[in-house]
């Protein structure tokens, strides 16, 4: 078969996406290959394609148990021979996947970095046809990238020992400088750069101030997701847990991931939400490297990232399957603190000058009124257009701006005639002339500040103080003492004014929006009946539903309803390997219909 034949035949597609095919081109031509593309571009297809089209093996280095283990099913479940080795494994496991490996039986081979640091192992690959070797996560090369792993920095040694051999090296997120860190430390070859665009059309990316713990905002966001799988990002192992006991109170189906919680649990917790019997995984960081689920709806971060590639790879996971899928990001002042209190405990290196610049760089984004997408494209060093539709500060009307000089130089005063001894809620509480038998305790009721503050509200005064931490006129202390820079000593004089967007001082309930669509025209009733038929077959055979069929597919059939399997060859997704194995159950349940 040719390279297009074969890509209907087992991946169930009549075209390329773009760069897909000049990929497949140059790793059939034995070029080197670095390729950034977003998550949901299509990166595994431009390494899995090619295998095909070669004699012999290839071998694809990738992160992590999980994301290995997904891949090789999903290439089984299309009749692709692919195998995987690692420490999960057995010694006679191990030794019949090698005894494959040498019979010529399987085409790709996926492996952790830390294996092709072992003797035996590198022994035996010198002894198979390897046609390329495939580098997933590149961006794990590089000490300037966000998750560098010491163990990829050493793959500098496949060029070393298997010199006319090409490496394909594949990432969703990298800067220039990463970029180039990438190439040399793997040694590529003049190698074929492709660079895709960072814009993400099926994706809204959405960021709001946190109001008190974020759960009333997170609420009404969920409203718009029923039944929808969703990933919930937050910063600590207690809150994972607290949140996610929060929305089982709700009738809601959330788990919590952390990297605290017995191995076993974490790959119950993971199986079920592959499997869609979880709706929402409530995680740290700890979760989603990679995860190769396909209809991932929404992503939500309570907290803010640390950087901007941590945020976009994690936002990445939501809408693989090119459907509109919505994120939302909600942050404070306060998770500015802690992300910076986090890097102050690093050791004096070039890199932890290299955190707090990456930390700005998320604040900017964060509280910036600019184009989300176009905003994260800077960052990579690409340039797009407004996404004019895709993100909040497009969508958003001309925000009017309030005036809170007044309030600010009330709240800095009250710090400093607290004697910058008091968490902000303390200080409030001063302000707003409470009763409190603390305050009257430590005389604060006789200051000239106290009850001067009745105007705004507790939640307002919050507010207020977040912009005034954005700002810099007030920075946190130990025990969460709140203390004047100079700045803020400034903002007493009167040196400077303080605006802030009107709406960020009326104390509401998140804002809702019409719910997406996936398709202008789908008949719901027969998706239902799809999506059920689909976890029926899928929790026979032990695979994620979405191995089975994507939802963009399930909702191509409700839409076309084939009625023979030539029809049902020409609904996306759908080749002759997928009809052959699934194909079946489905058509009879659309000519029942």
């Amino acid at each position: 078969m040719n390279k297009l034949e074969t890509l209907k035949h087992y991946f169930g597609h009549d075209t390329f996406r773009p760069f897909q095919e000049e990929i497949v081109d140059a790793i059939v031509n034995k070029e080197d290959v670095l390729m950034i593309l977003p998550t949901g571009g299509g990166k595994s297809l431009c390494y899995q394609l090619p295998s095909l089209l070669m004699e012999g093996i290839t071998v694809v280095v990738s992160p992590l148990l999980a994301l290995m283990h997904d891949q090789v099913v999903a290439l089984q479940s299309n009749d692709i021979p692919a195998a995987m080795l690692s420490s999960m494994q057995t010694l006679e496991e191990a030794q019949e996947i090698e005894q494959k490996l040498r019979n010529g039986e399987i085409k790709l081979l996926y492996v952790a970095p830390e294996r092709l640091t072992n003797a035996y192992f590198l022994n035996l690959l010198h002894q198979l046809p390897i046609n390329f070797f495939v580098i997933d996560e590149a961006h794990c090369v590089s000490e300037w990238g966000h998750e560098f792993r010491e163990n990829y920095r050493r793959l500098s040694l496949l060029k070393e020992q298997f010199s006319t051999t090409p490496i394909a090296a594949f990432t969703a997120t990298a800067t220039k400088a990463v970029e180039q860190d990438i190439a040399t430390n793997l040694g590529l070859q003049n190698p074929m750069r492709v660079r895709g665009s960072l814009f993400r059309e099926n994706l809204s990316v959405n960021a709001r101030h946190r109001i008190k713990d974020g759960r009333a905002q997170l609420g009404e966001f969920l409203k718009l997701h029923k039944d929808e799988s969703g990933i919930i990002y937050t910063l600590s192992r207690k809150s994972t847990e607290n949140i996610a006991s929060f929305l089982q109170g709700k009738g809601i189906e959330a788990k919590a991931y952390h990297a605290g919680l017995a191995t076993e649990e974490k790959n119950t917790t993971y199986a079920d939400f592959v499997a869609d019997r979880v709706q929402i995984v409530v995680a740290t960081i700890a979760f989603g490297m990679g995860i190769d689920k396909s209809n991932i709806r929404f992503v939500v971060h309570m907290t803010l990232p640390k950087t901007i590639e941590n945020f976009y790879q994690e936002i990445g996971r939501a809408g693989r399957d090119g459907l509109e899928s919505e994120t939302l990001l909600l942050f404070s002042a306060q998770d500015i603190v802690q992300q910076k209190s986090f890097i102050e405990d690093l050791p004096e290196t070039p890199y932890k000058e290299h955190a707090f610049n990456k930390l700005e760089a998320m604040v900017r984004f964060a509280n910036s009124e600019n184009c989300r997408h176009q905003s994260v494209a800077a960052y990579f060093d690409d340039r797009i257009e407004n996404c004019a539709t895709k993100c909040d500060n497009c969508t958003a009307p001309e925000s009017e701006k309030v005036d809170i000089t007044t309030a600010s130089r009330m709240l800095l005063s009250t710090i400093l005639r607290t004697e910058q001894n008091f968490g902000l809620h303390y200080v409030i509480d001063v302000l707003k002339g409470s009763k409190e038998q603390r305050v009257l305790q430590n005389g604060h009721d006789t200051l000239s500040v106290y009850g001067i503050g009745e105007e705004y509200s507790k939640n307002q005064w919050l507010t207020i103080g977040d912009k005034l931490l954005e700002l810099g006129a007030v920075e946190i202390g130990e025990f969460k003492v709140y203390k004047l820079t100079t700045f803020g000593v400034e903002v007493i004089k009167g040196a400077h004014s303080i605006e802030l967007k009107k709406e960020r001082l009326t104390v509401q309930k998140a804002e809702t929006k019409s719910k997406v669509t996936y398709f202008d025209d789908y008949d719901v009733e027969m998706y239902d009946k799809l999506r059920e038929l689909r976890k029926e077959i899928a929790s026979q055979k032990g695979i994620p539903p979405y191995i089975v069929f994507s939802d963009k597919t399930l909702k191509d059939l409700s839409n076309k309803q084939p009625q023979d399997k030539e029809e049902m060859l020409e609904v996306h997704g759908i080749g002759e390997v997928k009809f052959e194995r699934y194909g079946v159950a489905f058509l009879e349940l659309l000519q029942d219909a």
